[in-house]
């Protein structure tokens, strides 16, 4: 009798769906989280995301979602099976967006309002350091050893690069006009640093001391399309670096660059005012946040085309995709 119930749940449990991965949306005007289901792509459940949630990231062993909640001036902390909110983290001023240390530990946080990174140990809740920084910081990204964490402020037109070690600033590049967001390839060769206002991605190349090289600009012609309106801000490049994809805001398209030779293949069309974007772990899919109407589009990156759209809450601004 033993052996015939243990069989029975072994069936049972062969035969049981597998976890569906998730795509968690911040509604920046909602103020609610929006969570989406990356197999099938429909909505599974809406929380509060606290007041103006934009930056959104999960803790790198899946289990928690960050959400920086701008207006509320810190960032609010969700279990990613329960929804359940756990105990806030401090963040300093308006925070924008922010970037996580591949142990989980420590979190690094634009303060827009007051010029600085805050660096947030996780675990302890407590603020390790602020950093000042350029006019209106907003884009983080922490380089794949984990060794530097660059900053973009938006008013004075740089990249910060600051040594994880020490919390020091050790390399400034000025770029274009407002500058969005920052997103290293895989092997931390290369940087990528849209300019919104300006209208370009700069290129970087990274020298294994982690120093920075500017070694050109992605600028951007869509016809018909106000030459305005192609406002680059979020970035993702496939693990092999053989494509970046760049949200293009008003202009409502996503356009796909070859990642060696530097050119632009295609501009993909979405929904309204693109701004972040995330791939799905097995990078078989893109998924951009449209916040004028108030959705997301699915791409299909081996295809390079939208599949399809989903709508979500008011105001989309950022996604987090996790197993």
């Amino acid at each position: 009798m033993k052996t015939l119930l243990l069989s029975t749940a072994l069936v049972a449990l062969s035969l049981s769906p597998a976890l569906a991965g998730k795509a968690f949306i911040s509604n920046e005007r909602g103020n609610t989280i929006t969570v989406v289901d990356t197999d099938t792509w429909e909505v599974l459940t809406e929380f509060d995301g606290g007041n103006r949630p934009r930056g959104i990231i999960v803790s790198p062993d899946g289990k928690k979602l960050y959400v920086c909640a701008s207006d509320d001036n810190l960032v609010r902390v969700f279990d990613t099976e329960t929804y359940e909110e756990l105990p806030s983290l401090p963040s300093g001023p308006d925070p924008e967006l922010f970037t996580i240390e591949e142990s989980g530990t420590r979190l690094y946080i634009a303060n827009e309002d007051d010029n600085l990174v805050t660096v947030t140990n996780t675990d302890t809740r407590e603020v390790l350091a602020e950093v000042p920084v350029g006019v209106e910081p907003e884009g983080m990204g922490i380089s794949p050893d984990g060794k530097f964490v660059v900053n973009t402020s938006e008013t004075t037109n740089m990249a910060h690069f600051i040594s994880t070690e020490d919390y020091k600033i050790k390399y400034n590049v000025l770029v274009d006009q407002r500058p969005r967001y920052a997103q290293y390839t895989a092997d931390g060769t290369r940087l990528y640093v849209s300019s919104e206002i300006g209208g370009t991605v700069t290129v970087m190349d990274i020298a294994e001391d982690g120093a920075p090289t500017v070694v050109g600009k992605l600028t951007f012609e869509v016809p018909n399309v106000q030459p305005e309106w192609l406002q680059p801000v979020g970035v993702k490049v496939t693990e092999d670096g053989s494509r970046v994809f760049v949200a293009l805001g008003p202009a409502n398209r996503v356009a796909v660059v070859d990642g060696e030779s530097l050119e632009v293949l295609d501009y993909i069309l979405v929904g309204q005012r693109v701004w972040q974007l995330d791939f799905t772990p097995d990078q078989k899919y893109l998924v951009s946040t449209n916040g004028n109407s108030n959705d997301i589009t699915v791409i299909d990156v081996a295809a390079e085309k939208a599949i399809r759209s989903v709508e979500v809450g008011q105001a989309p601004w950022g996604v987090a995709i996790i197993d």
